[in-house]
């Protein structure tokens, strides 16, 4: 045995022994080359090896970490899912609770681990605030008619770049501008679907969709879905067998509440299969700008082959969600889309959207999303680790592949709602695991954001949900 792999199995074997704990600081590579009396880059093969295996992973200016996939105690992915999966579709009644956790965040001093939106401290709102003080200052912008569907000129051409730029060429012609990606989504539901259909969703799914479904007096049913690999193709097919879906609703890239990244193939697949039974697909893609990885993900509309895929964006959770502009790619749906826009809110307003095509042209949205993905990730380790050392024993997370939202299994006997009540009660909000499902599958899971920047406040107020909820498990 080589020098290095004898060092790399040492560390693996401590790590599993409990000396190393996931999220530790692992001796640097200088120290351990005092410790072992070996050279640096003999360290530097053996810390390379253990990152390839996934029991370390590197932190720029940081070092070495045990990585929390390489101890997780015998939890896997696989566990995080719903002890009754939902089998008939149902009707979607999940409002009044979201508008009651949200209205929770805005609390004075309250610490929001429950929120869903991005912490806005990374957001450039000076620059974009100039950007649009001076777009305000040009009266050719005022007029309602520059704010028509589809939009914007100088954003739907920003827009088409930036998928190029991602490696996806789309027709800038198929792009129509919304009030954020909500009113995307409820305008494509709208557009495939009439109340009373059925429209199948993941399990558990981010509330928009179950808000769209609502407001549209449809009906909900879900679809089994991996915590790694995204919907359960197979499982969907069945279901299409029995009951008459009119569409479904997906998030294949960093979902809410999972964070899991769907492979190229199962999209492929999912696409292929939704195709053979022509039914439209809704694409919720609002986080795709905000992967751990080395490349952008790819979409499923990038596999679309038969206009069947409304995709939706925003630049809410990448740039400003102040402005609320979003935008949809509906393919074959795309005049019933912009006619709907049309009915519905007629315009979007026309100065947030100059003022992002002016930023994306001119102010580095690369540079801005390095720095965000890369807080991101960060904060993801740091409270996994955190979790992992605070939490009782038996409660298990999602592995996020990007985002900023991390999914807990709590044990059995804790009420998600009660923990939330009592974090409340102690300035703190959590994201109840009920929102997320129209059945009761979720009662002990919950949500947290790790998109707030480190602090002893957030480092403290994890240390309190953890203690809240091992006494709900007692």
């Amino acid at each position: 045995m080589k020098l290095y792999e004898k060092l790399a199995d040492d560390i693996e074997t401590l790590i599993q022994k409990g000396v190393f704990r996931p999220g530790d600081r692992v001796p640097s590579v200088r120290q351990a080359s005092q410790q072992h009396r070996i050279s640096i880059t003999t360290v530097i093969r053996a810390y390379l090896l253990l990152e390839s295996r996934g029991v370390l992973e590197s932190r720029p200016q940081s070092g070495y970490f045990v990585s929390l996939r390489a101890a997780e105690s015998g939890t896997h992915a696989d566990d995080l899912r719903p002890s009754r999966p939902a089998a008939a579709s149902a009707e979607v009644d999940v409002s009044r609770l979201v508008l009651s956790t949200l209205r929770s965040i805005g609390t004075d001093d309250a610490v929001p681990l429950g929120s869903p939106y991005p912490d806005p401290q990374l957001f450039p709102y000076e620059k974009l605030n100039r950007y649009a003080a001076a777009v305000g200052r040009k009266k050719s912008s005022w007029g309602v008619t520059n704010a028509l569907p589809p939009g914007s000129p100088e954003l739907v051409r920003q827009i088409a770049r930036r998928y190029l730029e991602n490696g996806m060429a789309v027709d800038p012609n198929e792009i129509i501008v919304t009030v954020g990606a909500t009113e995307a989504i409820n305008l494509c539901l709208q557009a495939v679907a009439k109340p009373g259909d059925v429209i199948a969703v993941e399990s558990p799914t981010f509330y928009a969709m179950l808000h769209a479904i609502e407001r549209s007096g449809m009906k909900a049913i879900e679809v089994a879905t991996h915590p790694e690999y995204g919907m359960e193709v197979d499982a969907l097919a069945k279901i299409i067998e029995t009951q008459p879906i009119a569409a479904c609703m997906v998030m294949p890239n960093f979902q809410n509440p999972l964070g899991f990244l769907m492979p190229d193939d199962r999209k492929r697949e999912l696409v292929d299969l939704l195709a053979k039974s022509n039914i439209p697909v809704i694409e919720n893609g609002v986080y795709n700008e905000l992967y751990f990885g080395e490349s952008h993900p790819s979409t499923l509309k990038s596999y679309d082959k038969k206009g069947m895929v409304l995709h939706c964006g925003s630049f809410s959770k990448s740039l400003t969600a102040a402005y609320r502009i979003g935008w949809a790619m509906p393919g074959r749906f795309r005049d019933q889309v912009e006619k709907l826009k049309f009915l519905n809110t007629l315009t979007t307003a026309v100065i947030p959207q100059l003022a992002i095509a002016e930023f994306l042209e001119r102010d580095g949205y690369e540079h801005h999303l390095r720095r965000i993905r890369k807080n991101y990730a960060q904060q993801a380790n740091l409270m996994k680790a955190m979790v992992t050392r605070f939490f009782p024993a038996g409660t298990r997370m999602s592995n996020p592949a990007g985002g900023y939202v991390l999914w807990i299994e709590l044990p059995a006997k804790v009420d998600s709602m009660k923990l939330y009540q009592l974090a409340l009660e102690r300035g703190i909000t959590i994201g109840p695991g009920n929102m997320f499902s129209v059945s009761d599958s979720y009662r002990h899971f919950i949500r947290l954001n790790y998109s707030t920047p480190w602090s002893p406040e957030i480092e403290q107020a994890i240390i309190t949900v953890g203690k809240l909820a091992a006494s709900c498990a007692r």
